[in-house]
């Protein structure tokens, strides 16, 4: 699977699994019910998907120019911390308006998510990449090398 059918199919998984953890850790950590969460969740992962789709495409066209074309632990861990870092810009006030609490509070409550967030992500990533396979310019790399060698 490649190009846009990849990153949708990716995308879709990747919030689907995410908005269950989402909603079930905002609401035990702020002592409120996944009714109050729940739509705050859907929201989170509406900009999520937004932001996670363009964020692969931009990282997917950083990748092509690098020498390595693997996805080593490394680039791994910067995808998502990278991607991380992007939401978190733009979570933090929303929660903060969304449970009525001070800045300081809903970055209490998304550093719970930055934590977490990061570690699915990497698992995620990895398994995606087993059950659907590289990216075709990591394919067309690795095949390349194949042919090499030969």
């Amino acid at each position: 699977m490649q190009g846009t059918k990849r990153r949708v199919t990716y995308v879709f998984f990747y919030e689907v699994f995410s908005f269950f953890i989402c909603a079930m850790v905002l609401a035990v950590l702020s002592g409120t019910t996944i009714s109050h969460t729940g739509p705050l969740s859907i929201l989170i992962a509406v900009i999520a998907v937004t932001v996670n789709f363009f964020y692969n495409y931009v990282f997917e066209m950083w990748e092509k120019t690098q020498t390595s074309k693997k996805r080593t632990v490394l680039r791994r861990v910067a995808h998502a911390i990278g991607f991380q870092i992007v939401l978190v810009m733009i979570l933090i006030p929303l929660i903060a308006w969304w449970m009525q609490i001070s800045l300081v509070k809903a970055f209490l409550l998304d550093f719970s998510l930055m934590v977490l967030i990061p570690c699915y992500t990497f698992v995620y990533n990895y398994f995606f990449d087993h059950i659907f396979g590289l990216p075709g310019h990591l394919l067309e790399s690795a095949e390349l090398n194949a042919n090499a060698s030969h």
